[in-house]
């Protein structure tokens, strides 16, 4: 048997496992950090199925991980793409209001902007009309000028080729399969011994983490998450136009949102799914995961109202028409017969809380001295990876 020693060995390079390994060298250049991936490359999970969105970060409750860490990501990201020249569209967002139930929550978004730091406006109708003709609102809506579109894969990539540069070793085709010790897993055919083993794996890390004693208060649900894409030729909005969300839920609503080659979507679905990488219909099904996904969601079904709620109006997603009809109470026109595509899907991997039976809103991330589990990396773990990922080498490493 192969066996690899390191100083850092970190489980997964998706986008938090990448923002790990630069802040691991960044501030320890002299220690060898190796990163591990199942897959033969990067961007097959999470990451690479992103939307792409730099959110501003004015959603998240100030003193929040969230809060504290997207601004700053959203800034520190900006200007990778610039100095790497990679793709990026500075559209701004719009957040819009159906009804006048909307406005409380509109004033607490502009509220929790202004405490977390971020540009954000309150703009009027005329005032949205002369920023995104189309987007239709009930007297306010909000402006948020810094949020962007990425192409998740060139960022990937770009960390990619720094770690390299920088001595970072990557073993692809590697997956996790168990620990052996307290500073061993065993992964593909090699074991891995390392100061630190650092457990980024997304959709698995509860698993992950349990088998070194952490993450017991906490299970992983997987939601699906789909767009629609537009085919034609009318670009009836340029800008990003979301609606008012649910505080309540971790989740923002069917939305427009303009891929960074100029083509619009809407959604995504946030559909409850019974396998951790049930991309398809019916693919990638396993048993073991079936049930315990299958028994939490039944619990939550029964005994949370606001999660019955929300399963019920997502299943209507699966629907076309719903899909556009939706979309269609933030705009005065679209072109619904161009949407007609289906977008690539992604799944978020929602961690729950098993005694509360409440989905978990901030990043969790547990560990002692051996280890370190990086919990419910959901979005905006993507803008956020960077400061992010500083924090946690700076505080627990």
């Amino acid at each position: 048997m192969k066996k690899v020693k390191a100083d850092f060995l970190i489980i997964g390079a998706g986008i938090i496992g990448l923002a790990l390994g630069l802040k691991l060298k960044e501030r320890f250049p002299e220690k060898e950090v190796y990163i591990i991936e199942k897959e033969k490359e990067l961007g097959f999970h999470s990451s690479g199925r992103n939307s792409g969105v730099l959110h501003a970060g004015f959603y998240y409750y100030p003193d929040s991980l969230k809060a504290k860490f997207t601004k700053k990501g959203n800034e520190e990201l900006t200007r990778y793409c610039e100095v790497k020249g990679l793709g990026i569209r500075k559209c701004g967002k719009v957040v819009v209001a159906k009804s006048e139930e909307d406005l409380p929550t509109l004033y607490e978004l502009k509220r929790r902007g202004e405490a977390n730091g971020v540009e954000v406006y309150l703009i009027d109708e005329k005032e949205l009309k002369d920023l995104e003709p189309n987007a239709k609102t009930f007297q306010k809506a909000l402006w948020s000028p810094t949020t962007s579109t990425v192409d998740p894969i060139e960022v990937l990539n770009a960390l990619k080729k720094d770690l390299e540069t920088m001595g970072v070793k990557f073993f692809f085709n590697t997956p996790y399969q168990k620990r052996l010790g307290e500073n061993e897993i065993f992964a593909g055919k090699i074991l891995f011994s390392a100061e630190k083993i650092i457990n980024a794996s997304g959709l698995y890390a509860d698993k992950i983490a349990k088998d070194f004693g952490f993450g017991k208060d906490y299970v992983i649900l997987p939601f699906k998450g789909l767009y629609l894409e537009y085919t034609g030729t009318s670009q009836f909005i340029s800008r990003n136009i979301y609606p008012v969300p649910n505080l309540k839920n971790p989740f923002l609503g069917v939305h427009f949102t303009i891929k960074i080659d100029g083509t619009i979507k809407i959604g995504p679905t946030a559909t409850p799914c019974l396998s951790r990488e049930n991309y398809g219909l019916f693919s990638n099904f396993k048993l073991n995961e079936m049930t315990e996904i299958g028994k939490y969601l039944f619990l939550l079904f029964f005994k949370n109202s606001k999660f019955r709620s929300l399963a019920l109006d997502e299943l209507k997603k699966y629907w076309k028409s719903y899909l556009i009809s939706e979309a269609q109470k933030l705009v005065y026109y679209m072109d619904q017969r161009g949407f007609n595509r289906w977008g690539k899907p992604g799944i978020r991997a929602q961690l729950l809380h098993k005694d509360t039976l409440e989905l978990v809103q901030d990043f969790v991330v547990e560990g002692d001295q051996h280890s370190l589990h990086i919990l419910n990396a959901v979005s905006p773990a993507f803008t956020a990876c960077l400061p992010f990922a500083e924090y946690v080498v700076t505080r627990f490493l």
